[in-house]
């Protein structure tokens, strides 16, 4: 390619970011049996011109956390995990907000954001040498008005958490243990951080993008060197892993490269009721585990947003929440969570990250679902009918 038509091509890109149009579009439809519908559009790599496809894999964001709930509650079939036990067991060292030292916290309350960590000291940042259990002592990890179990505060550093003890249950790494549980038994070319997956499906990544320019994925045609966060001296040495040091590092609450086809399939896994094309991976009363729901929004008993979102800010996105699944339209005059505003008790997961906006929903009494995704939203404008931004309410509608 010309550097002339490189030069062009960021150009435009910086157009379509500035005029609020997404860089690219994917939504599929499905039911229980297959994929219903497919709909794609734009570039998944302006600068080699790559038309997206649904077959492209996208790093999903906050999805990513209930790939990682699936994975936990084949754990808890197989006994290797509890989760109303004290997690301090399995991490080796004991997992305490210091305003209640006498309060366990338990995998359910870690996976339903009611564990009382907050992300005020960060939960990405641990490198591939560190210590995630670091993070927890300084005290802006903690929320110092709510026992654990008594509030819902969505935070992100309860997933390096999770994933910390099911590599202690397991003596297995993060991505390669969700490989083993979730991925491969799907069929599915995805992986949390790049090391797990093949060469074709790295070459084919979503680049996400930021103030037109590539910010996450930008991969040029081939699997990257690292691919995870690294360790401080810039090295990538996979071979020094720690169980349970800094799982955090695979992404476990947002690192998930997955298509849109690849999320629908996790959507009919659901509709049926933990068993897809033949394949069973969940127990029926392990899905009704998942969904819950765990928590409902009444005043005084959580927060309805993402509170480090800068895009999302808008209360009442989220009212129901069990085990990483929300539950949308929320019979409550104070919750916006209805992006297909039809008042349908929808379950799934969203996500928002680096330019992304995502989505995987089901209507398990219809036995249909949506998966979608659209990249470069910069400052999207506000939805017209709920919490979310107007792009997801036309990806989940279909507009």
């Amino acid at each position: 390619m010309t550097r002339s038509l490189v030069c062009f091509l960021a150009l435009a890109l910086a157009a379509v970011a500035q005029a609020g149009e997404p860089v690219a579009r994917v939504r599929v439809a499905f039911d229980r049996n297959g994929v219903t519908a497919v709909h794609a559009e734009g570039l998944a790599d302006v600068a080699a011109n790559r038309a997206i496809t649904a077959d492209d894999p996208v790093r999903v964001a906050s999805i990513s956390k209930l790939g990682v709930a699936i994975a936990v509650m084949r754990l808890v079939e197989q006994g290797k995990l509890d989760l109303d036990a004290d997690v301090s067991k399995q991490l080796g060292w004991t997992l305490r907000n210091p305003k209640w030292p006498d309060t366990p916290i338990t995998l359910r309350l870690l996976l339903s954001h009611r564990s009382s960590l907050t992300d005020g000291a960060g939960y990405w940042q641990v490198p591939l040498d560190g210590q995630l259990k670091d993070l927890l002592d300084d005290p802006k990890a903690w929320d110092a008005e709510h026992a654990p179990g008594t509030y819902w505060r969505y935070t992100n550093l309860n997933f390096p958490l999770v994933a910390a003890v099911m590599e202690r249950a397991t003596g297995e790494r993060f991505d390669l243990l969700m490989q083993r549980l979730v991925l491969k038994p799907l069929d599915l070319h995805a992986c949390y951080g790049w090391p797990s997956c093949d060469e074709a499906t790295a070459a084919r990544a979503v680049v996400l993008y930021a103030d037109g320019k590539p910010e996450v994925d930008d991969n040029q045609g081939h699997k990257p060197a690292c691919g995870i966060t690294k360790a401080r001296d810039g090295s990538c040495d996979l071979s020094t892993w720690r169980a349970g040091a800094s799982p955090g590092v695979f992404g476990p609450q947002g690192g998930l490269r997955i298509s849109a086809k690849g999320l629908a399939k996790i959507g009919r896994l659901l509709l049926g009721e933990g068993k897809v094309d033949g394949v069973r991976l969940l127990k029926p009363s392990s899905v009704r585990t998942l969904i819950g729901p765990e928590w409902t929004f009444a005043p005084g008993n959580g927060v309805t947003i993402e509170e480090d979102d800068p895009i999302r800010n808008r209360k009442g996105q989220m009212c129901r929440y069990g085990l990483a699944v929300q539950t949308l339209a929320t019979p409550n005059p104070d919750c916006g969570d209805d992006p297909f505003g039809d008042g349908i008790a929808r379950v799934g997961h969203s996500g928002n990250a680096y330019g992304l906006l995502s989505g995987l929903w089901i209507d398990r009494k219809a036995g249909t679902g949506v998966a979608y995704f659209a990249t470069g939203n910069d400052q999207p404008a506000p939805g017209e009918r709920s919490a979310f931004t107007a792009v997801e309410e036309k990806l989940a509608r279909g507009e």
